[in-house]
């Protein structure tokens, strides 16, 4: 699995271009997420990718960085022992794509837009 592109809203994957918000949990892709407030990620947005328990979970946090990591969630990756990178989007598809072509069990979350 790897990320071919990004640019504002646009994300391609293995040759498929995604428009919306979307979770990698190799080798499935969430498609559409959604979460409890827009530029906020809480817990129960990510309660898919804590199940698979990643070594790493990469958070794109958009294009200008408006998405926020709240420290409930911080707090929760932590206790699982899960590393926690959270970097604009197009700085996170790179560390996405290195960490997964090093063989990693790496998660990731990206906000495609703002």
């Amino acid at each position: 699995m790897r990320i071919e592109k990004y640019r504002f809203g646009k994300m391609v994957i293995d040759g498929k271009e995604f428009t919306k918000d979307l979770k990698i949990l190799p080798p499935t892709i969430a498609e559409n997420w959604w979460r409890r407030e827009g530029h906020k990620l809480h817990l129960e947005d990510i309660q898919d990718i804590l199940q698979y328990n990643p070594e790493v979970l990469v958070v794109g946090t958009g294009a200008y960085g408006f998405m926020k990591v709240l420290p409930e969630v911080e707090e929760e990756l932590r206790r699982r022992e899960i590393h926690l990178i959270a970097e604009k989007t197009s700085r996170a598809v790179e560390i996405f794509n290195q960490l997964h072509g090093e063989g990693k069990k790496v998660c990731a979350a990206f906000h495609l837009t703002c």
